[in-house]
């Protein structure tokens, strides 16, 4: 009821339901309980009418709207219980904000669709030990969470937590998951933190599904009802290409359109494909791993890089707890890879930890590769639904060496002696 008056100037005739104290205009959610059991239908509801609309996370563009059907989602979401591993008398816990897709995903249609209890944990701010406690107090039996709260859990001691848990299933799902974070909650749990891969649009695409052996850093394979197919920039099937779904076997799980934009729609539905704007890499026995989205892929040195395996190799610092990379102007080399560093409870930003992560960079990653920028930050920008907003990063790094700006806490590699070397340019 406080937020009623934020929807004041929506106009239109809506149904508007509020909890807790009466608001003029709007129907009490609590009158739900007083609803005859008995409903009758007046008309016919189609499989392809409109059911749901949700708005995509606006990481690397504004948000779109998207339109999903009465069968995209409920039927479509087979996929991701499949997937999720869920079965009838399970209870599983997922996490995820009501006004994300992945909300209804596994909040509700997958668990669903399995008979398994929805298990709520309520909370104002995420709090780790809290939900460890809750873990094992209430027996949850599955997990899925998004990255963020996987790289906050394993700050944790998740080993004294082993045997008091009645966990099988762990899941992420959001972001790709740092190798990193799977090897620590393998370690502690001995439970195979499993990845995912959808979108908005559709239900889940890709998937390590329980009994499949995990590769590093990999989403798995692609999940029953999806046909997916890499393209390069030709439109060509590749090893290494644009995550996009075969339209001549249109998957039930994929959206019926951007209910905002007839032409974004076509874009995406372009040529026979559904393109889904993601880059990634399969290997021979066709397990498909996250490269990043195609606006997040740069060049520096004429080199392609992928942000999320810079990511993955500086989570293995030990004072690293979350980092995003962009690209940073340089002059000789078009961009230099920069991270920007959330280091975990007890590490102290400056002079030295830097030195020592540059040092740490130059043994995981080949030179070309190399993260030559760092900035220690209190947090990064992310949307509702947790992913990071590179985009706001990046056209922040942009201003600040046009106008030749240094933060505090923000170090190049030359500012030590050890690395002013030109042999590795």
């Amino acid at each position: 009821s406080a937020q009623a008056g934020k929807f004041a100037p929506l106009a239109g005739d809506y149904t508007r339901i509020s909890i807790g104290p009466a608001v003029p205009g709007w129907r009490r959610f609590e009158e739900s309980a007083a609803t005859a059991e008995d409903f009758a239908p007046d008309g016919i509801t189609r499989a392809t009418d409109p059911m749901l609309l949700y708005f995509t996370s606006g990481t690397t563009s504004k948000p779109k709207l998207v339109l999903h059907t009465h069968q995209s989602y409920p039927v479509g979401h087979l996929s991701t219980m499949y997937w999720i591993g869920l079965r009838a008398g399970d209870v599983h816990l997922n996490i995820s904000s009501p006004g994300w897709a992945k909300h209804a995903w596994s909040s509700f249609f997958a668990p669903w669709n399995a008979g398994a209890c929805i298990f709520i944990f309520n909370y104002g701010r995420f709090h780790a030990p809290g939900l460890l406690r809750a873990l094992e107090q209430h027996r949850v039996s599955s997990l899925c969470a998004p990255p963020t709260v996987w790289r906050l859990l394993i700050q944790e001691d998740l080993a004294s937590f082993r045997g008091r848990l009645h966990l099988r299933e762990v899941i992420g799902a959001g972001e790709p998951l740092n190798p990193e974070v799977i090897e620590r909650v393998q370690a502690a749990w001995g439970l195979p933190l499993r990845d995912g891969y959808g979108q908005t649009e559709t239900t889940a695409q890709i998937g390590n599904s329980p009994g499949l052996p995990l590769k590093p850093g990999s989403m798995g394979r692609p999940l029953p009802g999806y046909k997916v197919a890499l393209l390069d920039i030709d439109g060509r099937p590749a090893d290494e290409g644009e995550v996009c779904l075969d339209l001549s076997q249109r998957p039930v799980g994929l959206m019926m359109a951007y209910e905002d934009s007839a032409e974004k729609t076509s874009e995406a539905m372009r040529d026979g494909y559904y393109h889904t704007g993601d880059v990634a890499a399969r290997d021979a026995d066709g397990y498909i791993t996250f490269v990043g989205r195609a606006d997040d892929v740069f060049k520096a040195s004429d080199y392609r890089i992928s942000p999320f395996e810079l990511e993955s190799a500086l989570m293995e610092h030990e004072a690293v707890a979350e980092v995003a990379i962009v690209p940073s102007p340089d002059p000789l080399r078009l961009a230099v890879p920069k991270a920007y560093l959330i280091l975990v409870a007890g590490a102290v930003a400056g002079p030295a930890l830097a030195e020592a992560i540059f040092a740490f960079a130059r043994k995981q990653l080949a030179p070309y590769k190399r993260v030559r920028r760092i900035e220690f930050v209190a947090e990064l920008p992310k949307t509702i639904s947790g992913k990071i907003r590179r985009v706001e990063l990046r056209t922040q790094e942009a201003a600040r060496r046009a106008g030749g700006q240094r933060q505090a806490h923000e170090y190049f590699e030359e500012d030590f002696a050890g690395f002013r070397r030109s042999d590795d340019a």
